[in-house]
């Protein structure tokens, strides 16, 4: 079976031509994430797997469920047709289910074209506001575009830290340099 990602990959890149043409990147980046929480809803998602239902039964449902949330007024507002038509779409391709993977790989494309990338720190202890700076100037510097950064504990690290962006991966931890040391060691 193919996997959701691999599923996901045309969808977003579809959804994200759609939204840089239109200059709607952040409406759509809203709308997805507004979808697919709702469609991880177990009650929504056992609803929308009856083989009883017809498709246009449950699009007529997600229609009406979406109208009704106040989503800060945009989740249909500007792209109505447009977002309702990917609604469709995605019942009657049978790719509701990749949803969560769209919204996600949208998300990236967007990052990548604002020229920004999620970076994720993990140390050992808590790193101060001087340490998260310079390593954000570093970053910045070396991926050459802005960086928002999120910060995590891993005490097993015992000291370091391992910087996740995207693909990249840098790992300065001690853990890694004590166990790189000992495969030199033992060979």
């Amino acid at each position: 079976m193919i996997e959701n990602k691999t599923i996901a990959r045309p969808y977003a890149q579809a959804v994200f031509d759609l939204a840089d043409e239109n200059g709607t990147l952040d409406q759509w980046s809203r709308f997805l994430n507004i979808v697919s929480n709702v469609l991880s809803d177990a009650t929504i998602t056992f609803f929308l797997s009856k083989p009883t239902l017809s498709k246009k039964q449950k699009f007529d449902l997600l229609i009406d469920l979406f109208n009704s949330i106040e989503a800060e007024n945009v989740i249909f507002g500007a792209q109505d047709l447009f977002g309702s038509n990917f609604l469709k779409l995605l019942l009657e391709s049978n790719r509701v289910t990749a949803i969560n993977e769209i919204s996600e790989q949208f998300d990236v494309l967007k990052l990548k074209a604002e020229k920004k990338v999620e970076v994720i720190v993990t140390s050992a202890s808590p790193l101060s506001s001087i340490q998260q700076e310079s390593i954000a100037r570093s970053l910045k510097k070396r991926l050459n575009c802005n960086v928002i950064m999120q910060t995590d504990i891993d005490k097993s690290l015992i000291g370091g830290v391992v910087i996740r962006a995207g693909d990249i991966v840098i790992d300065g931890s001690l853990r890694t340099s004590l166990e790189q040391l000992n495969n030199v060691l033992t060979i």
